[in-house]
């Protein structure tokens, strides 16, 4: 099963079991598995190449949006988007299996289960999947205003906090504990969503939870239609300042972008701008390294000329 998908399954699946309706969901999943696979027909417009994902969505939804129970719809509509169309089927039966693992399992031994490590690219798709289908489940949109901000607030605090970061990331401590730690630190500070997400960045690649908890941010903002540009200033930006650096990159992004700005004094002056993989070092300290880089490359052209 692909890592996004993964993630979003498990967030609905923690949804659903809350709701008391993990048992049906994962019934319903494999009787949707079944009828697929006994129906040629339907198998056949959900897994040719040949019929747009739009249309492979379209049947499902047609077909059992009156069915089955929200979650299970979500999943398989997810499935479709997800997965290749050959590989829907499988798909399907991993996410089937995946709630019947999670349904026969309380919500306190689910989270016993301290992933293993993954890939930084794995991990990254994984809590993508979850922080999707849990920003999809918000009752208010609005929220993610909030949620954002709470979310780079706390990781700026874990990042200037080794003893806080060094506990979060100690995998010999229980994940119930860490996660127990975070609810205590955030209790009536932040959204219950922004306290969820950070539980689930504790699981699996805890080395990188800043990195991860960044990550986070980035949904966050993409689930609003924006992208995040991480600003790290030698001094205080001017509203100004920030009104013109956000105009610039919104033309270089095609899209809207938000300012996540904070003062790191060792630049000595400039800045630095990330978005994605795009990384801008305009500062003070680069440009001493690189005058640096040049004159001890043209010391040893002039030693060399010598002999």
């Amino acid at each position: 099963m692909q890592p996004v998908l993964r993630g979003y399954a498990t967030a609905i699946l923690e949804s659903a079991r809350a709701d008391g309706d993990a048992a049906l969901v994962a019934d319903e999943l494999g009787q949707v598995e079944r009828l697929i696979v006994d129906t040629p027909a339907l198998g056949t417009s959900l897994t040719d190449t040949v019929i747009p994902a739009a249309a492979r969505r379209a049947v499902v939804t047609d077909l059992l949006a009156s069915r089955v129970n929200p979650a299970t719809l979500r999943l398989v509509v997810r499935v479709v988007d997800t997965e290749s169309a050959p590989e829907i089927t499988v798909g399907l039966h991993d996410v089937a299996e995946l709630a019947h693992l999670m349904q026969g399992r309380s919500a306190e031994e689910s989270t016993t289960d301290d992933e293993p490590l993954l890939g930084r690219t794995a991990a990254r798709q994984l809590i993508a999947g979850y922080a999707m289908a849990v920003f999809e489940t918000l009752a208010d949109a609005s929220d993610l205003d909030d949620i954002e901000d709470e979310l780079f607030r706390f990781a700026r605090v874990v990042e200037s906090t080794p003893a806080l970061r060094s506990v979060l990331t100690d995998r010999s401590i229980t994940l119930p504990v860490r996660r127990e730690l975070v609810a205590d630190l955030l209790d009536g500070k932040a959204h219950v969503t922004t306290i969820r997400l950070v539980g689930e960045a504790l699981r699996g690649r805890t080395r990188d939870i800043v990195a991860t908890l960044d990550w986070l941010v980035v949904q966050a903002a993409q689930a609003r239609g924006w992208r995040v540009a991480r600003v790290r200033a030698a001094r205080e930006v001017t509203e100004g300042e920030r009104q013109e650096l956000s105009e610039a990159l919104q033309r270089l992004a095609g899209t809207p972008v938000e300012l996540q700005v904070f003062v790191d004094e060792k630049l000595l002056g400039g800045a630095t701008v990330q978005i994605g993989d795009l990384l801008v070092d305009a500062t003070i300290r680069h440009r001493l390294e690189q005058l640096q880089e040049h004159l001890l490359g043209a010391e040893g052209e002039t030693r060399g000329a010598h002999h």
